[in-house]
């Protein structure tokens, strides 16, 4: 599918690998509204970006919240084509340590907000693509791209809530992308490893420098715009579906 004239929609768009994935849409032609729940930082990441850029402050948990952002990005550029899921958190706690038991509301916020939060996206902008008048020879009518993590392949100590989250978004992707065939739907997830990113800026060195040694090459964060170059190349390329594709510099993380 080409992303000239297209319209996306960008969860977690007004920063890190969601801006980064916004930017790179709107180069190459696409309308784009960004999802995001920070309403300061989205209203002006929106107006920076120009007219083709909308946005709508949304909770990606709440059905309601994203049925009125599908809603806006419908009313305002007429389609939906392009859905692409970076919103999510990433809290640190381990099963049982010093201070007890896994919070059993942390480790739900975070499954609320990962992978039902992508989930419940992902299937909300499926229906707005199916009414979409077929756009390439093979019957495409949509693309999703969802965002996993390296974590769901080699998660460390402290990181079970966000690696289930992560490996629940893995799971489901070849399911979902036999569930849209019939549709014209296709879905890829990408599972990135260390970026440089607001969460990623949030650690301390001693979080962060261990994790850049670990990657075989090359040692250092990964930038948002290299993500956003994996999302353009799983929408333009119609035979990309189904996959999983780790973009990590081959790291392979330890477990601490």
């Amino acid at each position: 599918m080409q992303i000239k004239d297209k319209v996306a929609i960008v969860t977690g768009g007004a920063s890190g690998l969601g801006r980064a994935t916004v930017e790179l849409l709107l180069e190459r032609g696409a309308k784009v509204v960004i999802f995001d729940l920070n309403d300061a930082q989205g209203q002006d990441v929106a107006k920076t970006l120009g007219a083709n850029c909308a946005f709508a402050k949304v909770n990606v948990a709440e059905e309601d919240s994203v049925q009125a952002g599908i809603a806006l990005a419908l009313e305002k550029f007429g389609a939906l084509h392009l859905c692409v899921n970076c919103a999510g958190i990433g809290p640190a706690e381990k099963t049982y340590g010093s201070k007890g038991p896994h919070s059993l509301a942390n480790f739900t916020k975070v499954l609320q907000v990962n992978l039902i939060g992508t989930f419940n996206v992902l299937r909300l902008a499926a229906e707005a693509m199916a009414r979409n008048e077929p756009v390439t020879e093979d019957g495409e009518r949509g693309v999703i791209v969802n965002t996993a993590s390296a974590a769901a392949f080699d998660g460390q100590m402290g990181q079970v809530a966000y690696s289930a989250s992560k490996g629940g978004i893995v799971g489901m992707t070849l399911p979902i992308a036999r569930d849209l065939a019939s549709y014209g739907i296709r879905i890829n997830t990408i599972a990135p490893g260390i970026f440089n990113t607001p969460l990623m800026n949030a650690a301390p060195d001693k979080v962060k420098l261990p994790l850049i040694e670990a990657t075989q090459f090359p040692k250092r964060l990964g930038n948002p715009p290299e993500y956003a170059l994996l999302v353009a190349n799983m929408i333009e390329n119609g035979f990309f579906n189904g996959e999983v594709v780790r973009l990590d510099g081959a790291i392979r993380m330890a477990p601490r």
